[in-house]
Order: structure tokens, then sequence, then C-alpha cells
């Protein structure tokens, strides 16, 4: 049993102040399974794309030992498409073009042989079909969940229908402060916290990320980059590295989770110095380690009295 990763894959165009990519590998579950594949396999993934998704992007994938067998190749379709444009303040972009395609009736169906997997992440999609993935699971017992924004605005009954199935769940300051109302993220951690999800992650991009469980708050820094290439996939290589980490180590302690959440951050931090999912395609352990250790030591000091 490995750890089943549920999301999209596309082709995304991307624009940035130091160079420009088109149609690279690119989707939630692209970023999620090659983060998450650094910590043991195997990692399960489930999608759809077109015929015209190029097989080197597969072949990426499979030489990560991510299993594609639940990704959906629909002949004569097109794969998802997105286009973007980041400004100077890479915090900022716009998004040009987003072509569903195929994933617009993208139905996940889970092969038998990963219905056992007992731990799951969910990217950034449809809460409907957040649901039916853990529908036909057998007995999940860590669920990692993203979502966003346009969902919480337009699918805000199926997300509160969710939310009490999964553990974990994952989003940024912006959309924590839509989801419960409230300005302040302390207030707001508490009330997404009595919707359902045991344990809270709330980014907050360069300045790092906020974890929530039990009666801890946990505040982790951002490692300080010199150069950002392309911020696209940050979030779900968070994702992939701190659902990785946990599902590696089987320890959903408090503290086991802080680690997640660093590593979490350390593959986010691989990925934005280049484009596309090069920034983790080529990785090893030990930079892996090396990096996690400064992400580390950014916060520690010496108690003086």
């Amino acid at each position: 049993m490995g750890l089943l990763v549920v999301g999209s894959l596309g082709l995304d165009t991307v624009a940035t102040p130091f160079d420009r990519v088109e149609d690279a590998l690119g989707g939630s579950a692209t970023y999620i399974s090659l983060a998450a594949s650094y910590f043991g396999g195997p990692v399960e993934l489930v999608g759809v794309v077109g015929s015209d998704f190029p097989k080197e992007y597969i072949k990426i994938m499979q030489d990560h030992n991510v299993d594609v067998e639940g990704l959906q190749i629909v002949e004569g379709g097109k794969t998802f498409k997105w286009s973007g444009k980041y400004h100077y303040d890479l915090n900022v972009r716009d998004t040009l073009l987003t072509e569903l395609n195929v994933f617009q009736d993208f139905n996940p169906v889970i092969p038998d042989n990963f219905k056992k997997s007992k731990y799951i992440c969910l990217g950034n999609i449809d809460p409907v079909l957040q649901s039916k993935v853990l529908d036909q699971m057998e007995d999940p017992q860590f669920i990692v969940c993203d979502t966003m924004n346009f969902w919480i605005e337009g699918k805000k009954d199926e997300l509160f229908q969710l939310l009490p199935r999964v553990d974990v769940l994952i989003i940024n300051d912006s959309e924590a402060r839509l989801l419960a109302h409230e300005p302040n993220l302390i207030r707001a951690a508490r009330k997404i916290r009595e919707m359902g999800p045991k344990i809270l992650i709330i980014k907050k991009g360069e300045h790092g990320a906020l974890l929530f469980v039990e009666d801890i708050v946990f505040s982790a820094p951002a490692y300080p980059m010199e150069t950002i290439f392309d911020p696209t996939g940050a979030g779900d290589s968070f994702a992939g590295g701190f659902t990785g980490y946990l599902y590696k180590t089987r320890d959903l302690s408090p503290d086991s989770l802080k680690r997640a959440v660093i590593y979490g951050s350390t593959m986010a931090s691989f990925c934005v110095e280049k484009f596309s999912t090069k920034g983790l395609e080529d990785l090893s352990y030990l930079q892996i380690q090396d990096r996690y250790r400064e992400f580390m030591m950014l916060s520690r000091f010496d108690e003086q009295e």
C-alpha cells in the first residue's frame, strides 16, 4: 500500500520576469507526487490527461516511483491547460488561460489495489470529487486535503460536508479568512477546526506557515530564497513533502507534524528554484536533509539569562 494522491495533471505555460516555458509539466497531483516520492513509496497517482500528454512526462513520474495505474488517458482528448504571468512581485500573478478539457469530466476511479491505502493526499480539486475518492476507500487512516478560494465560494456546502472526513486541511491565509469569515488567523483557525479537521496548516507564502494541532500553534519560517524562478506548484510541493514525511514515519504526534511542516517547506523551496517540476526532478536525499537542517537553524537560538 502506497500514498494515494488524487488531483490534476496539466500542461502549464508560465511567464515570469526572468523567462517563459510553454506546455510544461504541471498540475496539483504532479507536484504532490514528485515531492512525496523522496520519502519512500510507492506514490499512487489518480488523475486524467488527454492523448496529447507527453509520454516523457509520464516517464518522469514513473522514474520517481510513482505508480500511474490510476492515470486515465482519454484518447483524442486534450489535457488540462493553464497559462499565467507573474509580476516582479512573484506573489502577484495573472491567469491568462484556463482550458479544463478532459479534466472537466474527470471522475476519479480508484484502482482496486489502491483502495487499501491508509494515507491520502487530496489535491486542489472539486470537493465533490474529493468526497468521491473517500467513498471508494476501504479504511483510510490519515487524509490530507487542499482547497482554494474558487471552491470555498462556489462549492461551500459540498466543502462543509467534506471537512469532517479529513484529518488535515491545508490552505493559505486569504483562504482561511474567507472560509472562516474572520480576519484574525488565530480565530479563523479555531473556527475552521470546529468544521472538522483536527489539524490545520495555514500557508503564508514568503512568511512561512502556521500549524494548528491540539492546543499548539507552531510557526515555521520560510526559506530565505535569493532567486525564485517560478512559484507555480509551491503549495502542492509543500503538501507532498508534508504528507510524504508522515507516510514514511507513520508518526502523527505533534512533534512529527512540526517536522513534516518543515519538510513541506523544504520541498516547496526546491520547487520554486526552477520552472515547472525541474526543481523536484533531480534531488538527492542528502540535499533535502541539508536544507531541512538549514530550516531548523533559521529559528534556533540559545536562551540567555
